[in-house]
């Protein structure tokens, strides 16, 4: 389906644009902070799944409604940035019940995920991303294009997981000496609540 050097191209650019901080960087950051490794390494999957239904998306043609509906557009941009705006305020209003923050529970795993999916899917830029970028290693010539669609998407998702685990392992490292400052734990729902509430402005004011 891809030769080599095709794939080669697309892994050294996508890893290239894995050195941009974005959105995703900062919610792994911000759940590892918060919750520990378990919770980012969660988050990064979540992520990874919600890229993953963007490719779907982008791969069947659903993604072009976002890039010429205005409306459609506004509506996605308004929930995602509603739905980080929440998680934030929540975040901020909650008291830490000790000097640690909460580690992630079993029974959170679930919430972990679907809030990371949900968080993802309702970034109308990433949708649109994968309608812009996908594109440039299809060639119709080497199958059907549905299927280079979703190949390209899983080695960006792989590619992805492994990018949100280093960067959760890492934090979690360093996190987890901060957090012998007790002043730093009592404060830390707040920084992560300003983190998503940052994002939150962030995706509401961002234009197509």
């Amino acid at each position: 389906m891809f030769d080599f050097s095709t794939i080669l191209t697309f892994v050294a650019v996508v890893i290239g644009l894995f050195l941009i901080p974005g959105p995703a960087v900062l919610l792994t950051v911000a759940r590892t902070i918060q919750s520990g490794r378990k919770a980012g390494i969660i988050t990064g999957l979540g992520i990874a799944a919600g890229d993953f239904i963007h490719t779907i998306f982008a791969a069947v043609g659903l993604s072009a409604v976002l890039m010429t509906s205005a409306s459609a557009f506004n509506a996605v941009k308004l929930a995602g940035a509603v739905y980080l705006f929440y998680i934030g305020v929540r975040a901020v209003l909650t008291k830490a019940s000790s000097s640690k923050m909460e580690k992630a529970s079993s029974a959170s795993t679930s919430r972990l995920f679907s809030q990371a999916i949900l968080a993802e899917m309702l970034n109308p830029k990433t949708a649109l991303f994968f309608l812009a970028f996908l594109p440039q290693f299809v060639d119709p010539a080497r199958g059907a294009s549905i299927f280079q669609f979703l190949a390209l998407g899983a080695i960006f998702v792989l590619l992805g997981i492994i990018y949100t685990t280093i960067i959760a392992l890492a934090i979690n490292s360093i996190s987890h000496r901060a957090k012998r400052f007790s002043w730093l734990n009592r404060g830390g729902n707040k920084v992560i609540g300003a983190i998503y509430i940052g994002l939150g402005v962030k995706v509401a004011f961002q234009g197509r």
